[in-house]
């Protein structure tokens, strides 16, 4: 029966070449800023370890503001599928303006954070004072990028929910070589430049933001599609879609921001269990990161295809489909576990850290391929089920009681109380994705998200 059933999900020609058409190219985005990442704490890796904890805490300011900016563009997305579905250009932009004006207000509040007061917010993370100097340094510039940052996802989330795919991908490339080039610039201080260590890597950030931001606008208004609204369309809502957007997008807000506020607790317990373990985890981070983009394009893809379904009322179509992905992702998840395991070594010897770190990073990849299939299903689950059809008052439930009533505990327990190695610690917090496949396997029985919620 199950082979049956596979089979004829890779005889489904039309909804496969969507999968990928859509899918792959979120799947290269995330892949390329993963990269990024990589390649910045490598070159970052270079001036010692204690300047690889102090920029890993300095961006978890960066981690918690995008994840209140993704909760307000995916929770926009929701929306912005289901009116692509029944062809709803006025309400698309309108969906795009209340993300816009939500977006930049959030990267102000965390910008003027980071310039005003830039050691205290390190200190949240870190009682040592040479990791804050170092940090405070870094945010202080860095933070000029985030109401770029902004307004570049908001509108990269309604190109992908209208099936607008491919030219973020190329603006990534490009932002992403900027980046690059000018982290050799004024990190080490070559091309004449004078040698600015990690505040040389934050100018390189904030520039290549700005060359991103540029760039997506330009091709937004000369290609004249959906996300080219004018100033006017932006704003042009009344309070009857004030609150059905409120109602949608609120949950997911409050979601990816409690959710982020949880695992900033995940770092405030690292950060004192010292730069060893700081260390360890921001490189084991960025190695899960490449290892899980196939599963963000695969999850964008699941809240985009089955939104658009929900919004033209092709309710059987979206559960069918719905199914097809859950299998989509078993299939991968058994893939990428193994390359995870293939690959870690070799990633591990790019950075320049002793071997105590090495070896905790081996360990803490380990936890990571165990835990694989339970967080990968949740990130189909959660971000592209059921937030499609609007369930995303379950959504924040799963996440909120996963992260602060499993993973919080679990981190203070074995990191402070008990005093563990830090891949014990990973182990114990990564319990939460256990319990959140439990909890949404039920609920994704319940059908509750399989609804238009666009419907008039």
């Amino acid at each position: 029966m199950e082979i049956t059933y596979i089979k004829s999900i890779f005889e489904d020609k039309k909804f496969l070449r969507k999968t990928v058409a859509i899918g792959i190219p979120i799947a290269i985005q995330a892949l390329l800023n993963t990269t990024l990442n990589l390649v910045d704490t490598m070159m970052i890796g270079t001036l010692g370890q204690s300047t690889i904890a102090a920029v890993g805490l300095a961006n978890k300011v960066f981690f918690v503001f995008t994840l209140l900016l993704f909760g307000i563009v995916s929770g926009s997305s929701i929306l912005t599928a289901q009116y692509f579905g029944k062809r709803d250009i006025k309400n698309i932009r309108r969906v795009l303006g209340i993300s816009l004006i939500l977006g930049l207000s959030g990267a102000i509040v965390f910008m003027l954070a980071g310039l005003f007061i830039p050691r205290a917010v390190m200190r949240i993370f870190t009682p040592s004072e040479g990791t804050i100097a170092i940090g405070a340094s870094y945010l202080v510039i860095v933070s000029l990028s985030y109401p770029l940052t902004a307004i570049t996802n908001c509108y990269i989330s309604l190109l992908r929910a209208t099936n607008k795919v491919k030219a973020p991908v190329f603006i990534s490339i490009i932002s992403i070589l900027v980046n690059v080039v000018l982290n050799y610039t004024f990190i080490y201080g070559n091309f004449g430049a004078p040698r600015l260590g990690v505040q040389g890597a934050a100018i390189a950030t904030v520039i290549a933001r700005l060359v991103e931001c540029t760039s997506i606008l330009s091709v937004v208004y000369i290609s004249r599609g959906p996300a080219a609204a004018k100033a006017k369309e932006l704003v042009d809502f009344n309070k009857e879609f004030i609150k059905k957007y409120f109602a949608t997008v609120s949950p997911v807000i409050a979601n990816e921001f409690i959710w982020g506020l949880g695992v900033t607790m995940y770092s405030l317990v690292y950060g004192r269990m010292g730069d060893e373990a700081v260390a360890s985890i921001t490189i084991t981070q960025n190695v899960e990161q490449i290892c899980v983009v196939i599963f963000q394009g695969l999850s964008s893809a699941t809240a985009v295809i089955l939104g658009n379904e929900l919004g033209a009322n092709k309710l059987k179509d979206a559960e069918k489909h719905s199914k097809v992905f859950f299998v989509l992702q078993l299939i991968l998840t058994i893939v990428m576990g193994i390359v995870c395991i293939i690959i870690r070594k070799p990633l591990i010897n790019l950075f320049q850290v002793p071997s105590n770190v090495a070896s905790n990073i081996t360990k803490c990849l380990t936890v990571f391929v165990c835990y694989l299939p339970f967080r990968m299903f949740n990130l189909v689950n959660i971000v592209g089920v059921l937030r499609s059809g609007g369930d995303t008052k379950a959504s924040l439930l799963l996440d909120m009681t996963g992260v602060w009533c499993v993973g919080i505990p679990f981190a203070f327990l074995g990191g402070i109380v008990l005093g563990l190695p830090i891949y014990y610690v990973y182990a114990m917090i990564t319990i939460e994705e256990v319990y959140k496949f439990i909890l949404g396997l039920r609920r994704y029985k319940k059908k509750k998200w399989l609804k238009n919620i666009v419907e008039v």
